[in-house]
């Protein structure tokens, strides 16, 4: 069947919302479109986003990255030591403050679940204080956790520990909540308790998605931890920060490439443990 300017005319009288959205809607996407171009040309004005100042910047920028070559070359021990123990003391902050924060999470994510956690008031009292949690960014944590121990790991560590809590609470519950009830149930009908039906019909479904939550969250808790270093919670960043203040960009530069060098070595033996965690031969890509 041909289509003719009379049939498409019959169609569009009979089914007008098919070729052309109501005036209601149509009104409620213009004003839409309206508020958004507003709010976008309000935010250009307001933060003189003008192309005379990106392309200083741009040239400023060029500047910076001129100095990275060549790269600064560690020649003696004593001189390269100090970048190896901020490094591997990020590294630790990282570790502590994940394993701190999924030790006191995973509990607290059982009482956020749904299929584990029958009283409704406990259960959102519980998801509200996960989100009062990640609502302390960990830099903030970190500048609290600095006035209250002084500078040092040990207020990193705080920091992300504190700030993993809400984030591995709610990602474990949610996890928890997805999982197939028939594991449960047959261990339900085979006699097992409330605490076996959790242990041997909950946690083997949930425990692969909880590894690998663990394990990207550690790798971003290194990069999070760099930026910690900056403002006194020492590792890696302090000594970056130091380079950066006294415009040492060659040394700079450095021990940003040795950071992303760790970062893609964490990186790449995370997918090997993931991959390993839900049973694939594969490497990582």
């Amino acid at each position: 069947m041909s289509l003719t300017e009379d049939r498409i005319a019959a169609a569009r009288a009979a089914h007008p919302g098919a070729f052309r959205a109501p005036l209601p809607v149509r009104l409620r996407r213009a004003a839409a479109w309206t508020v958004f171009i507003a709010l976008f040309a309000y935010c250009l004005w307001a933060f003189d986003f003008s192309p005379a100042r990106i392309w200083t910047g741009i040239q400023r920028f060029g500047d910076v990255l001129s100095f990275m070559f060549p790269p600064y070359v560690w020649t003696t021990w004593e001189e390269f030591w100090p970048i190896l123990e901020g490094l591997g003391e990020t590294l630790a902050m990282a570790f502590l403050g994940t394993l701190l924060g999924a030790v006191v999470a995973f509990p607290v994510s059982f009482l956020g679940a749904k299929n584990i956690n029958r009283l409704g008031f406990l259960r959102l009292g519980v998801r509200r204080g996960y989100d009062v949690i990640r609502a302390f960014e960990t830099l903030i944590l970190a500048l609290i956790f600095i006035r209250a121990f002084g500078l040092g790991p040990l207020p990193g560590i705080l920091a992300i520990a504190v700030s993993e809590i809400g984030t591995f609470a709610k990602l474990f519950s949610e996890a928890i909540e997805n999982t197939s009830d028939r594991p449960v149930d047959g261990v339900k009908a085979s006699g097992g308790s409330r605490l076996q039906q959790i242990r041997f019909g909950t946690l083997p479904q949930v425990m692969p998605v909880i590894w690998s939550v663990l394990l990207y969250n550690f790798e971003s808790n290194v990069r999070s931890g760099t930026i910690l270093g900056i403002v006194g919670a020492g590792g890696i960043g302090f000594l970056l920060s130091d380079r950066i203040a006294a415009y040492r960009w060659n040394e700079a530069w450095s021990i940003i490439f040795l950071i992303i060098a760790m970062v893609y070595v964490i990186d790449y033996c995370s997918g090997l443990i993931r991959a390993r965690i839900i049973g694939k031969t594969e490497g990582p890509l």
